[in-house]
């Protein structure tokens, strides 16, 4: 971590192989410095590279097939992810089929066992992708890969241990001059990933402790965000630097202990909205929070031995629910508004995160949730 931690530590890219892939989005990386400085970090390490700068928003199956396929024909021997969370989890599904003769309909149900090296370079703070083995990707199996609208495609992980990024380089130089939108979405998202964490069946004592680092910090550049100024490069260095190891260690909590219930629904607003993942994330915080609450109330009346976890969770943000939801509503504004029929249509889904939640809520509890987020 630091400025300039890409070329003064490409040793450890050496490491990696001899031919790099580098996956990125069309603009963003040369234009925030990130390209040119792994471009001048491999150059002098004498390592050839071949660039994949084809990844959208929300990647689908077919990009990431696409991606494998140029890596494989180009014989590289380890993988570059530079960007947000799609730049690199289109990394580490490439890294996969680069060596790995997986079709796209086999992508998300067929186990592997190999994978190249990955080295991620985040470009955002908020999905913590650089630090978890998830791959989340839109999957257009029985589609025609157009724009899915309520029960069209569905984002779908792919889950290894072989998807963790060998290394990661964080360099706040690189996301100085995000906007107001991107750089409080991104800060939501990360938010959601430490909060959630501390909310599935697979939190554990470490993972709390990690969630909570992250949430103090990130709860620490609140003031920041609030008063975003009109120049993005204003906006206080330190705590560009905060937001981006936040969102890393935000992403070692999921990566141990999941996230709950809210990624999948939100997922929903994302494919029939375009609403940015973080945000579909905020949108969802509230309600589901206060039916946490609600919950463990009425689960405490009939078994006293249940531990609730509410409290353990305000103790982390140093401060009770109404107040988190006064900070996160000043940052999401007006909320969106969903229709009776896309209401329905998305409470009748399964939500996978649902099964990892702590309380598993039903389909009525679900739609509740949907329903006092944007109904």
């Amino acid at each position: 971590m630091g400025p300039g931690c890409v070329f003064e530590q490409r040793n450890l890219l050496s490491a990696l192989g001899k031919k790099a892939f580098i996956v990125t989005g069309r603009n963003s990386a040369r234009i925030n410095g990130a390209y040119d400085d792994v471009i001048k970090a491999l150059k002098a390490n004498g390592q050839e590279f071949v660039l994949y700068d084809q990844v959208m928003v929300n990647p689908t199956d077919i990009c990431v097939c696409e991606a494998g396929k140029l890596a494989r024909e180009k014989h590289c021997d380890f993988v570059i992810a530079i960007g947000g969370g799609s730049p690199i989890d289109v990394a580490k599904a490439a890294a996969v089929l680069a060596i790995n003769d997986i079709s796209k309909e086999e992508l998300f149900t067929l186990a592997f066992k190999s994978a190249l090296p990955i080295a991620a370079i985040p470009t955002t703070a908020g999905t913590g992708s650089e630090t978890t083995q998830y791959s989340v990707l839109v999957d257009t199996t029985e589609t025609d890969g157009k724009t899915p609208m309520l029960t069209g495609p569905a984002k779908r992980s792919i889950n290894s241990p072989l998807l963790f990024p060998h290394i990661t380089f964080l360099d706040a130089r690189y996301i100085k001059n995000l906007n107001c939108s991107i750089t409080v979405n991104t800060a939501i998202d990360a938010l959601s990933h430490a909060v959630e964490g501390m909310l599935t069946l697979r939190s554990n004592c470490i993972s709390d402790v990690l969630a909570k680092e992250s949430i103090t910090m990130l709860l620490d550049c609140m003031d920041a965000l609030l008063a975003f100024p009109q120049d993005p490069s204003s906006f206080p260095a330190e705590k560009r630097e905060k937001l981006l190891l936040a969102s890393t260690i935000a992403g070692m909590v999921i990566a141990q202990s999941g996230t709950a219930v809210p990624h999948s629904m939100g997922y929903q607003f994302t494919l029939n909205w375009g609403t940015d993942h973080g945000r579909a994330n905020g949108l969802l915080m509230k309600s589901f929070l206060l039916w946490c609450r609600e919950k463990e109330n009425d689960i405490q009346k009939s078994d006293p031995s249940f531990i609730p976890r509410i409290p353990r969770l305000c103790s982390a943000l140093g401060m009770d629910l109404e107040n988190l939801f006064n900070l996160i509503e000043q940052l999401l504004g007006q909320r969106e508004k969903a229709t009776e029929t896309e209401l329905a249509a998305w409470s009748a889904l399964p939500m996978k995160n649902a099964a990892q939640t702590y309380i598993q809520p039903d389909k009525k509890e679900i739609e509740r949730i949907f329903r006092e987020s944007v109904g």
